[in-house]
């Protein structure tokens, strides 16, 4: 394949579609099922995925807990002149700190606004004096390089000071931080949140077990390049950013154990099925692995783990609609956001959920 056309991906989507808040009762969600081979499409409730599911199936959920990575500060300067010339002062302008990717000795790279106000060099402060930083460096993308100073555990003092990252369609800040979290997230450090997993309930999931389903955890690390717009016509010369991802051999024998005996994978989210994919050999084997990946998932990829992925409704044009795509076809995927679009399904990720089997 030497093109595939971004605008392939296209769909128009209502703004009031968009869902801007979680619903109440996490598993009430719609969903809607969609038969890989066919195309031919089932709406239901969020819970009622157990009837798809079988005794022996594995179904892998992402483990990441989601960091309040949002910051705000304010810039420190000294001042030349006056009575206060030679002392460190705080100026009055908000500087906005999102945490992408942790480095070593409380090194982070982040995404600063306004950018040009942050060279390096410029001392910040968080919480009045609680937090503070000072950036290094500017490196690819613009983002920069920031080493936090404090006294006490950093994840405390983030907890205090800091916001859940939404995502840039979400317009307000959310009540309840725990909203944007699944109720089985386990290892800091996402960006954002895996969202096909915001659906279970620990009810919900206890009846699955009890069905006979296994359920295995792997991590991926949700950066915000998730949300990256594509900005080439041709979207094989798009460019994904590296996520970190780990599999434990516990967890990797589960899956195994169930491909062994001829059951299914079901990814919850896009990724899980990122994790899965990048770890199996050819001939879909997990082994026990941590590192780095930025595999980019479209139509034409051939899927070596994986039988079922639970997922929601993603953006046009997105890498992740793309990965949909490449699992259930282009064609069927596309025709079954056409009739999302006209059933008024509530939209990416406090909306509702879709079940490609």
């Amino acid at each position: 394949m030497e093109e595939l056309k971004l605008s392939e991906f296209y769909y128009e989507l209502p703004k009031e579609l968009i869902a801007q808040d979680p619903l109440e009762d996490r598993s009430a969600s719609r969903l809607m099922h969609v038969d890989r081979k066919t195309g031919a499409w089932e709406h239901k409730v969020f819970k009622d995925v157990i009837e798809y599911l079988e005794p022996g199936d594995c179904l892998v959920v992402n483990n990441t807990k989601v960091i309040p990575a949002r910051l705000f500060g304010v810039r420190e300067k000294v001042e030349t002149e006056g009575e206060n010339k030679g002392k460190t002062v705080l100026t009055t302008g908000k500087i906005e700190v999102l945490l992408l990717k942790r480095k070593e000795n409380d090194i982070w790279e982040t995404l600063v606004k306004p950018g040009k106000k942050c060279k390096p060099g410029t001392r910040l402060d968080f919480g009045n004096g609680l937090l503070k930083a000072e950036v290094l460096e500017v490196v690819e993308d613009g983002n920069r390089l920031i080493q936090f100073h404090y006294e006490g555990i950093f994840e405390e003092i983030l907890d205090q000071l800091g916001q859940m990252p939404l995502p840039p369609y979400i317009t307000h800040e959310l009540k309840d931080k725990n909203r944007y979290q699944t109720v089985y997230a386990k290892y800091e450090g996402s960006a954002a949140a895996p969202t096909a997993g915001l659906h279970f309930t620990k009810e919900l999931l206890e009846k699955i077990k009890a069905k006979g389903v296994e359920i295995a955890s792997v991590t991926l690390h949700v950066g915000l390049g998730t949300f990256r717009p594509v900005k080439v016509e041709n979207v094989l010369e798009h460019h994904m950013h590296s996520e970190y991802y780990s599999i434990t051999e516990e967890e990797a024998e589960k899956i195994n154990k169930a491909k062994r005996e001829g059951h299914r994978i079901i990814a919850v989210g896009t990724t899980s099925c990122r994790a899965l994919e990048s770890a199996a050999s050819e001939d879909g084997v997990i082994p026990a692995v941590s590192g780095w990946t930025d595999i980019f998932i479209y139509p034409g990829y051939r899927f070596k783990v994986l039988d079922g992925l639970i997922t929601n409704f993603h953006l046009p044009e997105s890498t992740l609609l793309m990965l949909v795509s490449a699992f259930a076809g282009k064609d069927h995927m596309m025709a079954a956001y056409e009739e999302a679009v006209k059933e008024k399904y509530r939209f990416f990720s406090f909306g509702d959920a879709m079940l490609l089997l």
